[in-house]
C-alpha cells in the first residue's frame, strides 16, 4: 500500500485527506504520463457525493492542462468506467467515488487501458509527483491544451451491454432494487425495466449527502423489510459506486457475497460454464461456503482481501468466477472488475433457468456465525507485529480447531484492524473476538 493509494484508490475525507490540490496533481501527472507519444484520451465517471463534482473539475483542469482530452460520463458506476475504457480505446479511466464510505469521504480510482486497476508502479510515480519528488511537468500550450467532451453515450452503451447479457426475459418477476442513493440510481432500473421486470426501487433519490445513508449494501436490512412487506420475488442492494451487490431472497433473508458465489458457482457448473471447476474467494469467505462447495464437488482458491487480488488470480489461472463476501463478484467473461448490476443479472439467470427461488437455490448452504469488529489504531503495523497479539491469535486458533477460525487483518483504506471470528455459535464468536480486541487495547496501554 502506498502513501496515498490503498487497495482501492486514493481515498479519504474530502478536503481533509483528499483535497482538490491532490486531484489536480493526479490529473496533471496522468495527462502528462499518457500523452508522451500521442494525445491522451481519459474518461471520467463519478458517484453522487457532493464533493464528486469538485474533484471532477479539479481532475479535468489537471488533465487538460497537461494536454489530455477528457470525456465525461457524469454520474455512473465504477464497472461502467471499466467497460468504456477497454471498449472505446481510452488510455485511462478515472472513477470519483469512495464506494461504501459515508458521503463526506471520496476517492479517486484509476483504471488502466485494459479496464483493470492501475498498476502499483504508476501509482508510485503519481505519489512522487504529489510529494514534489519528481521534476515539474510542462504545461500544454495553444492547440495542445486538452478539450473536454460530454460522453453520456458511453454510459448508455454500458446499459445496452448489460441488457445484452441477460439470457431470458424477466417478465412476471417482481424485483426490488436498493440503489444506495448512489451511482446505480442512474442505471439499474433502466436495465431491469428493459428486461421486462416489475421493478420497485428504494434509495433512488440522491441529494449529494445521502449516499449510503441507512441504505444500500451496507444497510441491507431496509431492503429485506421492503421485500417482505411488498411480497417481492428477489431484491438487490448496491453500494455507492455499484461495484458490489448483496441480495435478499423472497423471505427477506440476506444473501451475501459468499452465498452469491455458491448459487452462481453451482449453476455455472451444472451448465458447463465454470472454468477449471473453481471459484476464487478471499480469506474472508465463510467456512460454510467451502463445506458447501466441497459437497457439490467444486474446488476453490483463496486470495488476500481485495477484488483486485481475486481478479489477478482469475486471469493468471483462467478462472471465470470469483469474489468477496462483501459483494464484489467478478464474472471474468463479462467484466474485469466487480459489477453489482451484472451480479444481479446472473442471479436472475440462475433463478429463471432453474425455475427455483433464491432461497431454494441456497438450501444446501449453511453459513457459520461470524463476527467482525473493527478496532481503531494509530499504527497498524506496530499492532500486527506485537508478540502479545501473535500469542492470542495462536491460542484462539488452537481452541477453535476445525470448527472455526480467527482472521486478523489491517484495513487497506482506513486506520483499522479487522478482527473476525467464525464458529459454530454466536457465543463463541463474541467470546473470541472480545479476547483479541482486549489484547489490542492492552498493547496501546503498554
Amino acid at each position: 500500500m502506498g502513501r496515498y493509494f490503498g487497495t482501492d484508490g486514493f481515498r479519504g475525507e474530502a478536503n481533509v485527506d483528499l483535497t482538490v490540490e491532490h486531484a489536480f496533481k493526479v490529473g496533471r501527472y496522468l495527462g502528462w504520463y499518457y500523452s508522451k507519444d500521442h494525445k491522451a484520451k481519459v474518461v471520467i465517471g463519478k458517484d453522487t457525493r457532493r464533493s464528486s463534482y469538485m474533484f471532477e473539475y479539479a481532475l479535468v483542469a489537471g488533465l487538460t492542462a497537461s494536454g489530455a482530452d477528457v470525456y465525461l460520463l457524469h454520474v455512473t458506476t465504477t464497472p461502467s468506467v471499466s467497460y468504456v475504457v477497454r471498449t472505446d480505446g481510452f488510455d485511462v479511466g478515472i472513477m470519483i467515488s469512495a464506494s461504501h464510505n459515508p458521503y463526506y469521504d471520496n476517492g479517486i480510482k484509476i483504471i488502466n487501458g485494459q479496464g483493470k486497476k492501475l498498476e502499483a508502479e504508476v501509482e508510485n510515480l503519481i505519489e512522487d509527483y504529489i510529494d514534489g519528488k519528481s521534476e515539474e511537468i510542462p504545461l500544454a500550450k495553444r492547440e495542445n491544451i486538452g478539450k473536454t467532451v460530454d460522453y453520456a453515450m458511453g454510459r448508455n452503451r454500458y446499459i445496452g451491454y448489460l441488457i445484452s447479457i441477460a439470457t431470458r426475459s424477466f417478465k412476471d418477476k417482481t424485483v426490488a432494487l436498493d440503489c444506495s442513493n448512489g451511482s446505480s440510481s442512474a442505471i439499474a432500473k433502466n436495465v431491469f425495466d428493459a428486461l421486462g421486470a416489475k421493478t420497485l426501487v428504494i434509495a433512488n433519490e440522491p441529494d449529494g449527502t445521502n449516499i449510503n445513508n441507512n441504505c444500500g449494501s451496507t444497510h441491507i436490512e431496509n431492503l429485506a423489510k421492503f421485500v417482505k412487506e411488498n411480497q417481492v420475488d428477489v431484491g438487490f442492494a448496491y453500494d455507492g459506486d455499484a461495484d458490489r451487490c448483496l441480495a435478499v431472497d423472497e423471505h427477506g433473508n440476506i444473501v451475501d457475497g459468499d452465498a452469491i458465489m455458491y448459487v452462481c458457482g453451482v449453476y455455472m457448473k451444472e451448465h458447463g460454464q465454470l472454468n477449471n471447476n473453481k471459484v476464487v474467494t478471499t480469506v474472508m469467505s465463510n467456512i460454510g461456503l467451502y463445506k458447501a462447495l466441497d459437497e457439490k464437488g467444486i474446488e476453490y482458491e483463496k486470495t488476500a482481501v481485495g477484488d483486485k487480488y481475486v481478479y489477478e488470480n482469475m486471469v493468471t489461472n483462467g478462472h471465470c468466477l470469483g469474489g468477496e463476501q462483501s459483494g464484489h463478484i467478478i464474472f471474468s467473461k463479462h467484466a474485469t472488475t466487480g459489477d453489482g448490476i451484472l451480479t444481479s443479472l446472473k442471479i436472475m439467470e440462475a433463478m429463471i433457468e432453474s425455475k427455483q427461488t433464491l432461497s431454494e437455490l441456497m438450501r444446501d448452504l449453511k453459513i457459520y456465525p461470524q463476527l467482525l469488529v473493527n478496532v481503531n489504531v494509530k499504527d497498524k503495523d506496530e499492532v500486527m507485529n506485537n508478540q502479545k497479539l501473535k500469542d492470542i491469535e495462536a491460542k484462539v486458533a488452537e481452541e477453535l480447531g476445525d470448527e472455526g477460525r480467527l482472521l486478523l487483518r489491517p484495513s487497506g483504506t482506513e486506520p483499522l484492524i479487522r478482527v473476525m471470528v467464525e464458529a459454530d455459535s454466536d457465543e463463541k464468536c463474541e467470546k473470541y473476538v472480545n479476547m483479541v480486541v482486549d489484547v489490542i487495547k492492552e498493547i496501546y496501554e503498554d
